[in-house]
């Protein structure tokens, strides 16, 4: 079986790492805006106290090493039993393709020493998951304070062999341990061919709350709609994205991990602020449905082809300003929910309220 990515190109990149879903019949869900009673003045974070959230992470990972003397059927049938939709999913799209049983894949992993050493080193890493429950539990706290009929998912721990980071499917979301194990990790290394180091840089235990944030954003709560087909429209989705978790993450998660960003790469963005704003106007790009222009300004990459000297612009500037004119656009509209903004589809009217006007 493959371990390793294979075949992975830069167009797929986005998807694959911040957008996997493994949901067989998704659903997504749309919440009645509670009202001021549910909402906070902005810039103060509201009491979370008295909701209840009790996340603890299931430890698949251990789960499945451990059941390895106790025969394949059995251990499938356990693993089965215990992780159901998770289970399935892991056999059959994670790390499997559909062609083998439940017993088959295993029979591969107990027998595949990149696997056994995987584990070894991630389970080393993440002795503990208490310090990532707190902070789960906190930012799903805030996530029910403005959303209360949200279900809170599972969350289960797993090695897929730099498949897959942080699935979602139905009624959990997967930590996949490998693919945070430090930006120093030995496998990083051997597998940058197919996975570059301005990704690998970011598989480190810091990421794994705001990437769960923002999937579970992204794909369970606001999926991007297929009339959004502008680049204004999807700048304004992927703003509105950010400004969500920089509501319910932790105040002390800087804005380089929410978007990924070097530090260099995040004092470049508000150097050349006007500049790249001055871009997007002067070569009409705003309002652009071409998908391959407009694409290089939203994924990842190392950089933005086109803006900067010697390669040193940052990477999906199209996301960054949109984050940009939302922040800008809840900070001259004070009287605006968090609710409402999630609720507004106008991207052209968030623009104009916001006076974005960079110098």
């Amino acid at each position: 079986m493959r371990l390793y990515f294979t075949g992975l190109t830069p167009d797929s990149l986005y998807l694959l790492y911040m957008r996997y879903n493994v949901k067989h019949l998704q659903i997504y869900l749309f919440f009645l805006c509670i009202g001021a009673f549910f909402s906070c003045k902005q810039g103060q974070r509201p009491d979370v106290s008295g909701i209840n959230v009790d996340i603890k992470i299931q430890r698949f990972d251990r789960d499945l090493l451990s059941l390895r003397g106790e025969g394949l059927e059995k251990a499938d049938q356990e693993l089965s039993k215990k992780y159901t939709n998770f289970y399935a999913d892991y056999t059959q799209r994670i790390v499997g393709n559909g062609r083998f049983s439940g017993p088959q894949i295993l029979s591969l992993l107990y027998n595949d020493q990149a696997y056994t050493d995987l584990n070894h080193d991630a389970d080393s890493v993440f002795k503990s998951f208490v310090p990532i429950e707190n902070d789960l539990n906190q930012t799903f706290k805030y996530i029910k304070y403005y959303y209360p009929k949200i279900k809170v998912p599972r969350f289960i721990s797993f090695i897929s062999g730099f498949e897959v980071q942080t699935p979602i499917g139905d009624n959990y979301m997967g930590i996949g341990m490998d693919m945070f194990l430090g930006k120093d990790s030995r496998f990083y290394k051997a597998i940058v061919k197919n996975v570059p180091m301005y990704l690998s840089r970011r598989f480190t235990p810091d990421y794994v709350v705001p990437r769960l944030t923002e999937t579970f954003i992204r794909e369970d709560m606001f999926p991007e709609r297929d009339e959004d087909n502008t680049l204004l429209a999807k700048m304004i989705h992927n703003g509105k994205a950010l400004y969500f978790m920089d509501q319910v993450l932790a105040e002390n998660v800087p804005d380089t991990i929410k978007i990924g960003y070097t530090t260099k790469q995040l004092g470049w963005c508000q150097a050349y602020e006007d500049k790249i704003w001055a871009y997007f106007m002067e070569n009409e790009l705003l309002f652009s449905t071409d998908y391959q222009k407009i694409q290089v300004y939203l994924s990842e990459g190392p950089f933005t082809p086109g803006l900067g000297e010697k390669n040193q612009s940052a990477p999906k500037l199209g996301v960054w300003v949109g984050w940009q004119i939302v922040r800008k656009y809840m900070q001259e509209n004070p009287k605006v929910t968090l609710q409402e903004l999630m609720q507004d589809h106008d991207a052209e009217k968030i623009l104009r309220a916001s006076g974005y006007r960079p110098k």
